[in-house]
């Protein structure tokens, strides 16, 4: 979603100093009530109105140790994610570190969850369920 322009802002403010109500403004400008509410605060409390920059600003814990995180990875491909972590000795959750290696474009195989049938396969051929024989 696109961010209200700085212009767009500037008239909402304008308005709002110039004595309209919040309801009267956000009808006018078709917006949010609650925005213009919160616009309203974040230039009295910061005395920013500027848009904010979209997106995660921490930086990933994981980075640091990419290098180490691959060298693990290719020293014992079938380690779990826990026991990668206590190789690490970083203090992430274990979707973080699975988010780490499908960032390192790590391949992941699947394993069955189900034991294998001792009687045989357990689906027919590619043939379509109810296709005449």
């Amino acid at each position: 979603m696109k961010s209200y322009s700085m212009d767009l802002r500037e008239r909402i403010l304008r308005d709002c100093d110039a004595g309209m109500g919040t309801r009267e403004v956000a009808t006018k400008y078709t917006v949010s009530e609650s925005w213009v509410r919160r616009l309203k605060q974040r230039r009295r409390e910061t005395g920013e109105v500027a848009p904010r920059r979209a997106g995660s600003r921490r930086p990933l814990k994981w980075l640091a140790h990419a290098d180490r995180l691959q060298q693990l990875v290719a020293e014992r491909p079938d380690a779990t994610l826990q026991e990668l972590r206590e190789q690490l000795g970083l203090q992430v959750s274990l979707p973080t570190l699975w988010r780490a290696l499908r960032a390192l474009q790590f391949t992941f195989k699947k394993k069955s969850s189900a034991r294998p049938s001792r009687i045989g396969r357990m689906s027919t051929s590619v043939e379509r369920p109810g296709k005449p024989k």
